[in-house]
């Protein structure tokens, strides 16, 4: 099916939405993260620093962590309680020590070389379909949506589903993929993020 095609088939009401988001985006989105723009071994490890913990907190441990290992090639020499050193206070360590045994796939696998694919990237540990299609979007690899708990929340909420479906989470999916602007996916995926987290927040949302 070609893109306009699939446009065509989207409801009026997801048109729309996927512009509010897009606009919403342009006036008040989070355009000046320090991941990004980088490389996509900066972005690999912004996004698994991100999971399960808030941008704010993230930032000042992306940026120790930039300056002590600032190339993949530097991460990939250390040890893991050198990893391990930097993510102190961050949490959830199983993520520092899955960023260490990926380090050793891809100096064995791939020479070294951060793998260029969304397939690849999907096969290194700790890495899920989110994560992956984060990843792979924000450092240009190809168009693919994401749904970590924020866009969850968002598309739960705006489109009023049942959280009991058995099939939710493909429910979920579907939805995801039918609203990303392919054409400003990196945007795009940026807007769910930032909008499931400062306006359709848990507590108190604005998304109605």
């Amino acid at each position: 099916m070609t893109s306009k095609n699939k446009l065509n088939c989207l409801s009026s009401k997801d048109i729309s939405l996927r512009e509010k988001i897009l606009g919403w985006y342009d006036k008040n989105g989070r355009h000046s993260l320090p991941w990004k723009n980088q490389s996509i071994y900066l972005i690999w490890i912004s996004e698994i620093m991100l999971q399960q913990t808030q941008v704010k907190t993230v930032i000042p441990y992306f940026k120790k962590f930039k300056k002590k290992f600032p190339t993949l090639k530097k991460l990939i020499r250390a040890d893991l309680d050198s990893i391990l050193n930097s993510w102190s206070g961050l949490g959830y360590y199983r993520r520092a020590k899955n960023i260490y045994e990926a380090c050793r796939i891809i100096d064995k696998e791939y020479k070294g070389i951060f793998p260029k694919s969304y397939e690849e990237i999907l096969k290194l540990p700790g890495i899920g379909r989110t994560t992956a299609g984060a990843i792979s979007t924000f450092s240009g690899l190809g168009s693919y949506s994401i749904l970590d708990s924020n866009v969850r929340r968002f598309l739960i909420r705006v489109y009023d589903l049942d959280i009991k479906e058995s099939n939710i989470e493909s429910i979920l999916w579907k939805k995801s993929e039918e609203l990303l602007c392919k054409k400003r996916s990196s945007d795009f995926i940026q807007a769910y993020m930032d909008i499931g987290s400062l306006i359709c927040r848990i507590s108190d949302p604005k998304c109605s």
